[in-house]
């Protein structure tokens, strides 16, 4: 099955620091979160910002400051969220690429969230994907839902391949509104995943964190894990730092007889701009 990508995701839009004071908020708790993620086994970072209120932004300078700190410190595929938070505009939204990230989130469709609604209309979903290439940006097929699959199966056949010509996604699984984060739905999901796919990883929200990574490993997928989407390692067990979820995301991998795969195997799958400049 190949070396294990490992994506951190460590700080999300959801929740706040009140909640919980030891999420990485500020540039330099996250810049410390994505270098302890790259020592225990993570190869890409998946960004959401906060403001220095600890509240979700999308501000240009604060973005393209926050990938400059991060490729300074360490050698991660730097993903920047391009769905902030679910009450960010749209045409905010597709300024989130000028800040020259290596790869970009790029969310399949509208979906319910919770209590709010993600909103991705069509229109929305073509402009970013053709602002992506145009960038020199490799999007991350976010799929919330089987509709999702369908909508990236028709997105290729409309529009053609991504920069780099690899077509990475991610399975965002028990959002309250989405797909449930079970083994079944994972099989399904997957068995739907377009020809052009080249790799795609899973996330499990919550509780079903350890049972979508089990189901991922099995059938031969990546990881994406992270205070983003869990906040405890076990019932009563808070996360203290995002790399302890990165280690537990390594030793499911090795059970599974897969090696973390390195940043710079990471560049290499999925074809980054970085990576074709320095073949």
């Amino acid at each position: 099955m190949g070396e294990l990508l490992i994506t951190v995701a460590p700080t999300g839009a959801e929740t706040t620091k009140e909640a919980c004071p030891q999420l990485p908020t500020t540039l330099a708790e996250l810049v410390t979160a994505a270098r302890e993620s790259q020592e225990a086994g993570a190869a890409m970072v998946h960004v959401h910002i906060r403001d220095d209120a600890h509240r979700p932004t999308l501000e240009p300078a604060r973005l393209a400051e926050t990938v400059v700190a991060l490729r300074a410190e360490t050698d991660l595929v730097v993903q920047l969220s391009t769905g902030g938070s679910v009450h960010d505009p749209l045409a905010e939204r597709l300024h989130v690429l000028e800040a020259a990230p290596d790869s970009c989130s790029l969310t399949m469709g509208t979906t319910n969230f919770g209590d709010d609604v993600f909103a991705n209309p069509w229109p929305f979903i073509v402009d970013l994907y053709q602002l992506s290439r145009e960038r020199q940006v490799v999007p991350e097929f976010e799929l919330f839902d089987l509709g999702h699959v369908a909508a990236l199966t028709r997105l290729l056949a409309q529009e053609g391949l991504p920069y780099g010509g690899r077509v990475h996604v991610d399975l965002v699984m028990g959002v309250p509104g989405g797909m449930p984060g079970t083994a079944d739905a994972l099989v399904a999901a997957v068995a739907a995943l377009p020809a052009e796919v080249t790799s795609w990883s899973a996330t499990g929200i919550g509780r079903s964190t350890l049972p979508v990574a089990f189901a991922a490993l099995a059938k031969g997928g990546h990881l994406r894990v992270g205070m983003e989407d869990v906040l405890t390692l076990a019932r009563g067990v808070p996360v203290e730092r995002n790399s302890q979820l990165v280690e537990r995301a390594v030793t499911l991998g090795r059970l599974a007889q897969r090696e973390p795969m390195s940043p710079a195997a990471a560049h290499a799958l999925l074809n980054t701009a970085r990576h074709q400049g320095a073949a």
